[in-house]
């Protein structure tokens, strides 16, 4: 990214609410319960049914009860629910038996027939399940008569759930002090202990063949986290906040840990070809309440999102010939927080179309490397990359921009001294494109730029006296790259052709002022059909804590607004700037009236430095980054108009033109409180005055600072040389330091 980044304005929302994203391997979703809290929902051996827990008072389900309902029955109501169990006690868990003609549930009716209280809000606020030790497990008949009890030990027995081959019931049981998985034959007899390391481990499903469980657990570790754990196993309660998806077989041996994500992974369940799992997880986010279902394979690799409706999706499960899926969801709810059973089409994804982490991280981690030197455009470096892509565009056997060459080559001047009018020097320096012509009516670009500052030997490092120092750049902007790289395979390797051309274009010059993408957006439409937007990545590598992701050019589309909510992954937070303008490659085509977008994760302190290394990137980040960008192309490909819309900021506000800087790289947030300071460069004004990072710039003298451009019309009325006060905030304190420029 160039130099200037903060002599553009971008305007900062965060958004907190958003229309549910593609869920595309759910066709006809069906709301199948209406009212109260509905959950695990599981079918009958012959699909025609579902057995689930259901509380709602409305049908005199005034603590959890088993109930049946008929998938048969066309336009169901609530009428249609049939309860199974006696309704008293508590009652969780329910399983069709091998016949589908009796259930397994458990239920505490035996030790008192009244529900039993639910934990007491703690003064800790810690979120807790009871695990009631009166429960045991039992047989009913779908009249609901109870045929058989299977446990009668002290402590908490349920969760259970039958094998495909009709052999085996594991469930979850307190019995051995601890809560393990117990396994015993479908009669009741042969009880086999199949876990036994300290935590909750339990919500086990098979495997289709029978050979496999999938559960999930708590495993604390240290000492504190083992003192809290036993401590409310005393009380039976578990505080099911940190859980992670686990495999075995079915005799306790091959345990093996799937997800090592972080906060609650739970209910999960084999996906038909026994090689991958469902599963719901919160692990993405960053505030609040939100459970989403994911898919894993089976070695943890190629996790990816399945619903992004509503913020509770949980208790997956597939119909026993793959054709169905079940699961319960907060979406479509009469009232807040209401839970209800929905039924789907499951439509198998194209494998192809999951972004390969270990593909972006071979490109990235090429490109950053000091074999490259920087790739300065018109190095050696430049060249060697350039030549990574043109293979990379080969092997996917994309069009090439002329011939059988990817290049386009383009020369310009840079001034190595700005106060030297004979300083400047010629760069050769060249373009990569690809093309993938799917014979469709419209075209769309994607595009980063590959070049970086080298040794700095165009002096556009923020790094005084980097000369000769390897700035690799990995974020800025190995990252898009890598990123770009990853969509051109899939978009070329997928099974579908899209209602759209697409053009994959790696620019170089960029950190000189935008040369590469200037030259190839001057002549990009007589080339290409019908360009109809232009995507950007630019520093995609750096995604926060708080996942904010920058989406710049959204004005200049009216389509782009929802556009960019709807595909949002999730936990992401969008800083949404309208202007076409900005300090990447996007410009140069917003000034041909092409609608743009452009992503990017934010300034760092390691921003045009030598330490901006492939060891920082957050991949994951990258990732799901990839992935939001393949969909918006996709979305963009199904729109039948993209109008160009100018937009306010370039049209109204011209930059000033100023002599002095305070070596600061602003924040992008229009917070209006002054301008916060993402990062200082060392050895600057800013920097000899003991401004740091995380400071808010208020006043430079008099003149008062509320964002970019105030700060830059402040700027103008400081000459090289002069002594001022400058105005700061920090930790809420007003301080002033004295600048000398």
């Amino acid at each position: 990214m160039i130099a200037s980044k903060f002599t553009l304005k971008l305007a900062f929302l965060s958004i907190s609410s958003f229309v549910f994203s593609q869920e595309v391997s759910l066709k006809n979703i069906q709301k199948l319960t209406f009212g109260g809290d509905n959950a695990e929902a599981y079918f009958s051996p012959d699909s025609k049914k579902l057995t689930m827990q259901v509380t709602n008072p409305s049908i005199g389900a005034h603590c959890d009860q088993i109930y049946l309902l008929d998938l048969t029955k066309k336009n169901g109501t609530t009428k249609d629910l049939e309860r199974i169990s006696n309704g008293e006690g508590r009652t969780t868990c329910s399983f069709f038996m091998p016949d589908g003609k009796h259930i397994l549930y458990a239920s505490t009716f035996e030790s008192n027939k009244e529900c039993p209280a639910k934990p007491k809000p703690r003064t800790d606020g810690k979120y807790l399940w009871p695990v009631y030790a009166e429960f045991d497990i039992y047989i009913a008949d779908l009249k609901g008569k109870i045929t058989k009890k299977l446990t009668d030990s002290p402590g908490y027995d349920a969760e259970a759930v039958v094998s495909p081959d009709g052999k085996y019931i594991v469930f979850t049981s307190s019995r051995s002090g601890d809560l393990e998985l117990w396994r015993m034959d479908i009669d009741g007899k042969n009880l086999k202990q199949l876990t036994s390391g300290l935590g909750y481990d339990g919500g086990a499903f098979f495997s289709h063949d029978s050979k496999k469980l999938v559960f999930r657990s708590s495993r604390p570790t240290t000492a504190e986290e083992i003192k809290g754990y036993k401590d409310l196993l005393a009380e039976n309660l578990v505080a099911p906040t940190s859980m992670e998806i686990y495999t075995m077989n079915i005799d306790g041996s091959d345990l093996k840990q799937i997800t090592h994500l972080g906060k609650a992974n739970w209910s999960p369940y084999f996906h038909p070809s026994d090689q991958s799992i469902v599963f719901s997880s919160n692990h993405h986010s960053t505030k609040g309440y939100d459970f989403q279902i994911y898919s894993i394979d089976i070695d943890g690799k190629n996790l990816h999102q399945i619903t992004f409706e509503s913020e509770f999706n949980a208790f997956p499960m597939f119909s026993p010939d793959g054709k169905k899926f079940v699961f319960s969801s907060n979406r479509k709810g009469d009232t807040p927080h209401e839970t209800n059973v929905f039924i789907a089409d499951w439509v198998e994804s194209d494998r192809t179309e999951l972004v390969s982490e270990k593909n972006m991280l071979n490109t990235l981690t090429y490109l950053a490397s000091d074999e490259l030197k920087g790739r300065l455009a018109g190095s050696e470096g430049e060249k060697k990359a350039a030549e990574f892509i043109s293979k990379a565009f080969k092997t996917l056997q994309l069009k090439p921009f002329e011939g059988k060459n990817y290049t386009q080559n383009f020369s310009y001047e840079v001034k190595m001294n700005p106060h030297q009018d004979d300083s400047s020097v010629k760069v050769d320096a060249r373009n990569i494109i690809g093309y993938l012509d799917n014979k469709a009516a419209k075209t769309i670009i994607i595009g980063a730029h590959y070049d970086h500052l080298g040794l700095n030997q165009h002096h556009n490092s923020t790094l005084m006296n980097s000369e000769g120092q390897i700035h690799n750049g990995a974020d800025d902007n190995a990252s898009g790259v890598s990123a770009v790289l990853e969509l051109a395979r899939i978009f070329s390797q997928n099974k579908t052709k899209e209602d759209a051309n697409y053009v994959f274009a790696l620019f170089s010059g960029e950190e000189d002022g935008l040369m590469g993408s200037k030259v190839f957006a001057e002549n990009v439409k007589s080339k290409y059909p019908n360009v109809v937007a232009m995507v950007n990545l630019d520093m995609v590598g750096r995604l926060n804590k708080d996942k904010d992701l920058t989406v710049g050019g959204v004005g200049t589309s009216p389509v782009f607004g929802e556009m960019i909510k709807k595909y949002k992954p999730a936990g992401f937070n969008l800083a949404i700037d309208s202007s076409g303008v900005g300090p990447s490659d996007h410009t140069s085509f917003y000034l041909k009236d092409i609608p743009v977008l452009f992503l990017f994760t934010g300034t760092h302190s390691d921003y045009h430095k030598p330490t901006d290394d492939t060891d920082k990137i957050n991949m994951t980040g990258l990732k799901n980054i990839t992935s939001y960008v393949f969909n918006l192309a996709n979305g963009l490909a199904s729109e039948k108009n993209i109008p160009f819309t100018k937009t306010k900021i370039s049209a109204s506000k011209a930059v000033p033109k100023y002599k002095v800087t305070l070596g600061i790289m602003p924040s992008y947030a229009d917070t209006k409180d002054g301008l916060h300071i993402d990062g200082v460069t060392e050895k600057r004004p800013a920097s000899e005055a003991g401004i740091v990072a995380g400071d808010i710039l208020l006043r430079i003298g008099k003149c008062e600072v509320k964002e970019v451009y105030s700060y830059m019309d402040c700027l103008t009325k400081v000459n090289s040389g002069d002594t001022v006060s400058v105005t700061i905030l920090r930790d809420g304190k007003e301080m002033t330091m004295t600048v000398t420029f």
